[in-house]
């Protein structure tokens, strides 16, 4: 084992500095402050009785995985999986989405293969999928480069309020693995010791690249179980981590009884000897989405559907979980 074997990996280490990069965001966001409907899911835009939603983001360097081992057909997946959670995160049904492909030359493989994707995430999610754009770019790209955007409509009054109240009850639910975040610092962690057609050593009927490309899960389906409770604020864990959480206000978020973290989890961490702080400021941790909402609603909406009780809301800031703080 080299030295650099033994270094501890962190994710700005890696290439992407979070705090960085909220920075950067925030100097944006403070240039455009003024302009009404911007939100921290979703931009919302006054219709009469109803609000159009709108979101928009990309795959990032999971692109790279799927790339090195020639198998686009899933992330188009993510792409879709990745706009629509947010505005399920801000109470509202998408309805429809289109997609923004960037390439340094035309490769009718590569876009079949994605349109295939992005086909099965958009009816997953139901969406329509109404086109898009496709730009050949030789002297910006290099490779290629996929994003989306989605829009939704909600009446005003199913928008959730945003802030989490103190006394409330986290209810999460299941992530599908690694989803589409973090995985500069999971690919880099991979590569220490394994090419990306491996088998993946605690699955070995799967290789290594089939399980960084574990597409991300899609939450649209508990829209229905979420307009009937009183939820106040909800957390699509994706960039971040579980610091996700403190964007639903200004609280305490005790995370006492997650979801148990895939393997693919424990790979990363031991392959780039991460620390527990680090993985869980930058990866899901096998909980994808979380909503805060009263305790009384809590177990009916867990009952109804794949979710869980996994902590509570108290005064204070910060996320604890697993003996971290966040």
């Amino acid at each position: 084992m080299t030295a650099e074997d033994e270094e501890e990996l962190t994710y700005a280490g890696a290439g992407v500095d979070i705090d960085a990069s909220e920075a950067a965001t925030a100097a944006l966001v403070g240039e455009v402050a003024a302009i009404e409907g911007t939100a921290d899911y979703a931009g919302l835009v006054d219709v009469g009785d109803r609000y159009l939603a709108l979101a928009t983001d990309g795959v990032g360097t999971k692109l790279l995985v799927a790339e090195a081992v020639g198998d686009y057909s899933t992330v188009g997946i993510d792409c879709v999986a990745m706009n629509v959670n947010d505005l399920v995160a801000s109470g509202v049904r998408p309805v429809a989405f289109v997609d923004y492909l960037a390439v340094d030359e035309p490769d009718a493989e590569l876009t079949r293969q994605l349109g295939e994707g992005l086909a099965a995430g958009a009816e997953e999610a139901g969406v329509a999928l109404v086109g898009g754009e496709t730009a050949v770019m030789p002297e910006v790209i290099t490779g290629f480069d996929l994003a989306g955007t989605v829009a939704g409509l909600a009446p005003k009054d199913a928008v959730f309020p945003g802030e989490a109240a103190v006394g409330d009850a986290l209810v999460g639910f299941p992530s599908s693995g690694i989803h589409s975040n973090g995985l500069t610092l999971a690919r880099q962690a991979a590569s220490r010791n394994h090419d990306y057609d491996d088998p993946f050593p605690l699955d070995e009927s799967r290789t290594v690249g089939e399980v960084l490309l574990e597409p991300t899960r899609i939450f649209t389906y508990l829209l229905d179980a979420l307009a009937d409770r009183d939820v106040h604020a909800a957390a699509h864990v994706t960039g971040g981590g579980w610091t996700n959480l403190s964007r639903m206000g200004e609280r305490r978020y005790v995370v006492t009884d997650p979801f148990d973290a895939q393997p693919v989890f424990q790979f990363v961490q031991a392959e780039g000897r991460v620390s527990d702080e680090e993985m869980h400021r930058t990866f899901n941790m096998g909980t994808g989405f979380v909503v805060a909402l009263p305790p009384a609603d809590a177990d009916p909406l867990a009952d109804e559907t794949d979710g869980r009780v996994v902590g509570r809301v108290e005064a204070g800031e910060g996320v604890e979980i697993h003996g971290l703080t966040l």
